[in-house]
Parts: C-alpha cells; sequence; structure tokens
C-alpha cells in the first residue's frame, strides 16, 4: 500500500527509485501503479520526476 499523504508518497516513491528501479516506468509496473494519477498527486506539492536523475525534484 502507498503513502496517500504527498509528502510521504514522495519519500517513498523517491526511495525506491534510487534503491530498486531504473525508470518510473519500471517502478510504476512493479507496483501497479497509474503512472499519471502518481505525477498528479506529487505535482500537487510542486515535484516533477527528472528521467535523467531517476527521481522527483
Amino acid at each position: 500500500m502507498l503513502p496517500n499523504d504527498p509528502v510521504m508518497l514522495l519519500s517513498y516513491v523517491n526511495t525506491q527509485l534510487r534503491d530498486h528501479y531504473k525508470t518510473l516506468d519500471d517502478l510504476c509496473s512493479s507496483l501497479s501503479i497509474d503512472r499519471e494519477e502518481l505525477i498528479l498527486k506529487l505535482s500537487s506539492i510542486d515535484y516533477q520526476y527528472a528521467p535523467e536523475q531517476n527521481r522527483f525534484i
């Protein structure tokens, strides 16, 4: 289960990307997460995915 709070979600997702997944698509596929929904939720706290860094900044 993913954290519902956007800040906690950010921390969780960035940790997963750093430690386990090479891309956001890999993470979303593996965890059955809707990519666009995740991007929208994290954009609500002004974070965008940076593919060159493989994290939300």
